[in-house]
């Protein structure tokens, strides 16, 4: 069995994705806090606008906590759960296409 350079950057994309959401939305708890949400864009204003880079490669990381989260304690049903990880998981892959191409921009390959 053999795997092809194309899959090997996908889940390349996929593990640098879900690791800066981690990072992203562990170091605003670490240094607000309070934990990281979507509630952070019902403000409005500045501190909205400023919560968008974050909320947009953190977000992976915040749906499958408040999914797990759903599944203890309020017994939300598996396939939920399933397709809550299949959104998170494509999100990811794509934040992390995106984060990969700007380090191989800044570091000019």
């Amino acid at each position: 069995m053999t795997v092809s350079p194309s899959s090997l950057e996908s889940i390349q994309a996929l593990l640098v994705g879900l690791a800066l959401a981690g990072l992203l939305a562990s170091s605003f708890e670490y240094a607000t806090n309070r934990r990281a949400s979507f509630h952070l864009l019902e403000s409005g204003g500045v501190s909205a606008i400023a919560a968008l880079p974050m909320l947009a490669f953190g977000a992976p990381f915040i749906i499958l906590r408040n999914t797990l989260r759903g599944r203890r304690f309020e017994r939300r049903p598996i396939p939920f759960v399933m397709i809550a990880t299949m959104i998170a998981c494509g999100w990811s892959l794509l934040s992390g296409q995106i984060a990969l191409g700007m380090a191989h921009k800044l570091v000019g390959l």
